[in-house]
């Protein structure tokens, strides 16, 4: 036996039939793949134990199958693919390693080789399509500094990103796969420590738009649907060496020069802005859903962008998820949704698949009134936790998140055809139906009218506001 080991070892070195880590041997489903470089590449089943993910209904015990998900299943007039628009988030799927401010990486999966070399970015994609693939899901979004290492100039950079681009491309062919959104990582390298598009120094300023515009040049080329900024850094420590006038300045004419190049490029997705209140900055520009509808009001940018909403941020500026829904969406500002959720005992964005059903029924009652989130969607901005280092617990996590919002879709159409949660508001605001009421909301009446009307019918009588009944109503529909 040793004899046979020691000859298939010779004969996988010479014939070049293994991919080759370190001087070990990896997998025997690796083969040499020379189309692509003169190194070794993983070109077998990143997930051999994983056969495609199928719906089994709500019955199904089988954790790596989908309980509510039926991706063909129509409800109020529209697949629940689309209502739904999963895609996977390539950073956290694909670069997580389970680090956090207190501990070292805890994951290291099998076609890792700890590099961050071009040639691991392409292992990488690959895995990424065979994930997409086998979860049934056609969508994943990406910050460039993710898919592709940072090279010594930005020269090499892009064409680092060029090379995985290609890539991408080809893995494309035949497929429905696209990307919802893709970004620049504008917040890890140290020359962002000051910002980007917020930053003191005027170098900084214009590696950033470079950056920038090279990110949406790809994302456009691969077909993508939105492209997002996040001012990871965009905000300040102290007001005592910041100008903060300045500084929103910069920021407004930052997004102004990506809106002109879209045109330029005939880039026809999305421009979303997403908020977060803090982290790392002690306060960001876009705190949260009204403060940025406000700055983009503010500038004349509002035309120009929607809102990514993330879950997890919501809570850390002090809202639930459904209020930031619901005010981007009255705003007409809703475009996509990072699908997260935080731990309220943890006081920073720790990034948890979101499995809560009666917050997945809250956010798809916003989704179903603001009719769907086309061309956006729900990204799975969202991480394994530290300790759950299993290939399969990729798979579980986030079919776990996609059966949470699959069933708070099916409450939701339910809770919204049954009219009672419906009826019980229209109720409490129902003296506005009188002709006085729709004279006012039109702005037709004034103080002096309205004296009359107080002096003539006296105190108000109070009415309940039917919060309990209201809760109890949603108990019954989750």
């Amino acid at each position: 036996m040793k004899s046979l080991l020691l000859w298939l070892a010779v004969f996988c070195y010479l014939g070049n039939s293994f991919c080759q880590e370190d001087g070990v041997i990896a997998d025997m489903t690796c083969r040499w793949d020379a189309g692509l470089s003169e190194s070794k590449q993983w070109n077998g089943d990143f997930f051999p134990n994983i056969s495609n993910i199928q719906y089994e209904g709500p019955s199904s015990r089988n954790p790596l199958a989908y309980h509510w998900y039926n991706a063909e299943e129509e409800i109020l007039g529209k697949k629940m693919k689309d209502w739904l628009r999963f895609s996977v988030a390539f950073w956290h799927t694909f670069r997580g390693d389970g680090g956090d401010p207190f501990g070292s990486p805890t994951k290291t999966w099998p076609w890792e080789d700890g590099s961050n070399s071009v040639q691991m970015a392409m292992t990488r994609m690959k895995a990424n399509f065979e994930f997409l693939k086998k979860l049934g899901v056609e969508r994943w979004c990406f910050h460039d500094r993710d898919i592709a290492p940072e090279g010594a100039t930005l020269e090499e950079t892009n064409r680092n990103l060029d090379t995985i681009i290609s890539l991408a491309k080809e893995l494309q062919l035949g497929t429905s796969i696209r990307p919802l959104w893709g970004t620049a990582q504008l917040f890890k390298h140290p020359r962002y420590m000051h910002g980007a598009a917020t930053s003191p120094d005027i170098k900084v300023y214009a590696y950033a738009a470079a950056q920038v515009k090279k990110a949406m040049e790809v994302t456009h080329e691969l077909g993508g649907e939105n492209y997002v900024f996040w001012g990871g850094r965009e905000g300040y420590q102290s007001l005592l060496n910041t100008d903060l006038k300045k500084e929103l300045d910069h920021m407004a004419t930052f997004l102004q020069s990506a809106a002109s190049w879209k045109k330029k490029l005939g880039f026809n997705g999305t421009l979303l802005l997403e908020p977060k209140p803090q982290e790392p900055t002690k306060h960001q520009y876009d705190w949260d859903a009204a403060t940025t509808i406000g700055f983009l009001q503010n500038y004349g940018l509002k035309d120009e962008f929607k809102l990514n909403v993330e879950c997890n941020h919501a809570t850390l500026s002090g809202h639930s998820c459904h209020h930031e829904l619901e005010t981007a969406r009255i705003n007409g500002m809703l475009g996509n949704i990072d699908a997260n959720t935080g731990d309220p005992q943890t006081g920073w964005d720790t990034d948890q698949f979101l499995t809560d059903v009666t917050e997945a029924t809250l956010i798809m009652l916003s989704v179903v009134k603001n009719g769907g989130l086309a061309p956006g969607g729900f990204n799975f901005d969202a991480k394994l936790r530290r300790e759950s280092v299993d290939v399969e617990d990729l798979f579980i996590a986030h079919i776990s998140g996609m059966d949470a919002l699959a069933r708070g879709l099916r409450n939701a159409a339910a809770l919204l055809q049954d009219g009672v949660l419906t009826k019980l508001v229209e109720e409490r605001y129902a003296s506005f139906d009188s002709s006085l009421g729709t004279s006012i909301e039109a702005g037709e009446v004034g103080f002096e009218e309205l004296e009359v009307k107080a002096f003539e019918w006296g105190e108000p009588t109070l009415s309940s506001g039917k919060q309990e009944l209201a809760e109890r109503i949603l108990q019954s529909f989750t």
